[in-house]
């Protein structure tokens, strides 16, 4: 079975990236290129990817996607988030907003942001992850 290993996360400025991710995952990662800088998040590295700062000829776009992190104090997690630049989504998800911690129906606590690049994270307490089992 293969195994997820890297998962890409675009953003414009690669010094911003790496302060507001260290900040947020509390590690430091490292610069492996001029414009990546990875971070190991439970064995699957966090890329995040400046394409200019790399050489590339292309500007990045923000995923599209939500991305998902377990965390072990997601109170912690929430006022760092914010005191480093991260925007809490206004919107509700099943009748609660969504960038404040809450038990979502499907049993996880968790809250929605965005980071300062536009990428969709969310941050779940490690003891209510739900894998669909």
């Amino acid at each position: 079975m293969p195994n997820l290993f890297r998962v890409i996360l675009p953003v414009s400025n690669i010094n911003a990236a790496a302060e507001f991710y260290g900040s947020v995952l509390g590690e430091k990662g490292v610069r492996v290129s001029d414009g990546r800088h990875y971070f190991d998040c439970g064995g699957v590295i966090l890329a995040c990817f400046d394409p200019r700062a790399d050489g590339d000829d292309h500007d990045p776009t923000p995923n599209s996607e939500w991305l998902y992190f377990s965390v072990e104090d997601i109170e912690s997690t929430h006022a760092t988030l914010k005191s480093a630049g991260g925007k809490l989504c206004a919107h509700e998800i099943h009748g609660a907003p969504a960038g404040e911690i809450h038990k979502r129906p499907w049993g996880e606590r968790s809250f929605y942001a965005r980071d300062p690049f536009g990428n969709r994270i969310c941050f779940v307490d490690h003891t209510t992850v739900f894998t669909g089992s």
